[in-house]
């Protein structure tokens, strides 16, 4: 959204309080290419009623960032956090990605260094990844690579870990697979918590998914058709699925999972069924392998199940979504 102007951002946030006030929001968070924020730009945010800036930093290496195609330079990043601490976001976060074209271990570690030198609220830690539907997976496939130009996966869990003890020792708790915070009492993720545990989330804009009332869908993922539909005066809905009380079970515990804990009293009283045993065998397969323990009712992984939690959630899915793959 910080590709818009001023004047755009106000009419649709102006249009969405219109609809749905911010007044008693918990949180307001705003997406942002650090390259596309100028200071009036930030000043407007801020009076918006922002009070959580995530700044998609990736890397501090220009060179990276101009061939992963990022928008921004470093020295746009030091000027748009500079400004954004001085006018007084409640929340700062930074977006790090680990294994970008061309990184190297040795510019990884840097970018950990001047994160923390920054010293955000919180940071957002990401693996990359080259999904089939990307303009990078389309070139390898045109020159027919089949190992996309990034950093392996044993590779990027490494470095990961690497950023989440150096965080810890600047005093950060890690708080799930991908983010540390400071302060753990101050600084939350409303958002996240909130899907994760199946609260509703409202989709806008083309081919953005959303969850009602138990209820998935996305919306038309081609301009036209979307905008068609909205001018008709009907939802731009493209697709829905509705899960039954299993799949929902499922969906609730793999998202927690992700927070590296999960309470078996809470998903019991939610749902009715007794998720130790439900989750029996795939339960199992971790302890066994050295990722997972169950203590006090709670499910627990440890930092190198954390590390890999995305390939060993897998463990828990439905057989006829296991081989699936995201359209």
């Amino acid at each position: 959204p910080s590709y818009l102007s001023v004047d755009q951002l106000k009419h649709l946030t102006n249009g969405m309080k219109s609809l749905l006030p911010w007044d008693k929001a918990e949180e307001v968070t705003f997406e942002a290419e650090p390259g596309t924020l100028t200071d009036h730009k930030l000043k407007a945010i801020r009076e918006m009623g922002v009070t959580r800036l995530s700044l998609g930093v990736e890397n501090f290496d220009d060179h990276i960032l101009e061939i992963n195609g990022r928008a921004h330079h470093s020295k746009e990043i030091a000027r748009a956090y500079a400004f954004a601490r001085e006018i007084g976001f409640p929340q700062i976060n930074i977006d790090l990605i680990a294994g970008m074209v061309e990184e190297t271990e040795t510019n990884w570690r840097e970018c950990v260094r001047k994160t923390i030198e920054l010293s955000p609220d919180s940071v957002t830690v990401y693996e990359m990844e080259i999904p089939y539907n990307t303009t990078i997976y389309q070139r390898m496939k045109t020159e027919g690579k089949l190992v996309a130009p990034v950093a392996d996966w044993d590779t990027k869990r490494a470095w990961v870990n690497y950023a989440f003890t150096e965080l810890e020792k600047a005093g950060y708790t890690v708080g799930s697979a991908y983010t540390a915070v400071k302060n753990k009492d101050k600084t939350r993720f409303v958002y996240r918590d909130k899907l994760w545990a199946g609260a509703d989330l409202l989709s806008v804009g083309v081919a953005s998914f959303g969850h009602i009332g138990g209820v998935h869908y996305q919306n038309h993922a081609d301009f036209d058709p979307y905008v068609t539909q909205i001018r008709q005066g009907k939802l731009p809905i493209y697709r829905a699925l509705t899960p039954n009380h299993d799949e929902r079970l499922i969906r609730e515990f793999i998202l927690q999972l992700k927070l590296g804990h999960l309470s078996l009293a809470y998903l019991r009283d939610k749902f009715g069924v007794d998720p130790e045993k439900r989750f029996a065998e795939p339960l199992q397969r971790l302890k066994d392998w050295g990722f997972l323990s169950i203590k006090d009712d709670q499910v627990l992984l440890n930092r190198d199940g954390l590390l890999q939690v995305d390939r060993l959630l897998h463990e828990f899915f439905l057989p006829q979504h296991n081989t699936n793959r995201y359209a």
